[in-house]
């Protein structure tokens, strides 16, 4: 996959068949939607290329506005290198860009920029200054501007059109094995390895406590979780448990994400961990004293182990 990320110097790439959004998460219905792209740019004997942006326009639009996002920029360019699509156009989404008309931006962006000949639409993808127009007006803009607009439909799962939106209500449900379905892998979230309060180690289950902080990313419901984990320069997939919670039995009150990697006794202080997560055990409770949060934290980990047996067999 060819990475673009468009600047002034950097104009267009080749002719091609594109489809645009946010694609947060690149999830199985946005890998419908690039299947489509790619189908109709070898058909035409064009380039096919997803148009993305560096970040959240939200983010831009108001200020105040925390992302809840499934993927780092990062990642999600890697999960669309592995769909197969020729370019990749990373936008930098700022005010300027943002002042821009749906017309404005076809024609100054797609068919200037990126010579796009076929724009294939999501189902729900709204795009230009306060997102007012609708399918039938980017279909009028393309014929005057020479590009083909064509509305996708949606992908459907059990009957639910599978959307980011989607997912995040799943994943703040608790309801992982539902969210892994929707993306077509494990949810997996991103942070570093920063110092906490030491009580899992005074019972025996060593924990590194994650700052997602950087990332933005999406903190499941509070719980106990199965989790796979891949630590920055390790090519090994270790397995372990999560916690997410306010640490109810030490009368904590500040959320943390605490993850026990099995069998593994390395330092793991200030590296860059990524943690997928495999299926909710349970819910967090309190305990009338550490021994009793020991003795469950043991049985939690038994379970966590044979599912994950299981998982890889």
């Amino acid at each position: 996959m060819n990475t673009i990320f468009l600047s002034e110097e950097n104009n267009a790439i080749a002719p091609c068949v594109a489809t645009i959004g946010f694609f947060d998460g690149v999830h199985r219905g946005h890998q419908f939607l690039i299947k489509q792209v790619k189908e109709a740019a070898k058909a035409g004997g064009f380039a096919s290329t997803v148009i993305t942006f560096d970040r959240h326009p939200r983010q831009v639009l108001h200020s105040n506005y925390v992302p809840q996002l499934l993927t780092t920029l990062e990642d999600k360019l890697l999960l669309l290198s592995k769909t197969g699509i020729d370019n990749t156009a990373v936008l930098h989404f700022d005010e300027a860009m943002a002042r821009l008309s749906a017309f404005e931006f076809m024609q100054q962006v797609l068919c200037d920029r990126l010579k796009v000949k076929q724009l294939i639409i999501g189902y729900d993808n709204r795009f230009g200054h306060n997102r007012e127009e609708k399918f039938d007006d980017y279909a009028r803009y393309g014929r005057e501007l020479g590009i083909e607009v064509v509305h996708s439909e949606a992908f459907l799962l059990h009957g639910v059109n599978v959307s980011s939106s989607v997912i995040r209500s799943f994943l703040q449900a608790g309801e992982v094995e539902m969210a892994r379905q929707c993306l077509g892998y494990p949810y997996t979230f991103v942070g570093k390895v920063v110092h906490g309060y030491g009580q899992g180690r005074k019972m025996g289950f060593s924990t590194a406590n994650i700052d997602t902080s950087e990332s933005g990313q999406l903190t499941p419901e509070p719980g106990v979780y199965a989790v796979t984990i891949k630590v920055e320069n390790d090519a090994e997939v270790h397995h372990g448990m999560m916690n997410i919670g306010t640490r109810p039995t030490f009368e904590g009150q500040k959320l943390t994400q605490e993850v026990h990697l099995f069998d593994f006794d390395g330092d793991l202080y200030n590296k860059q961990i990524h943690v997928s997560f495999v299926h909710r055990i349970r819910e967090e409770r309190r305990f009338n004293n550490a021994f009793e949060l020991a003795e469950q934290l043991r049985k939690d980990r038994s379970q966590i182990k044979e599912q994950l047996k299981n998982e890889i067999e």
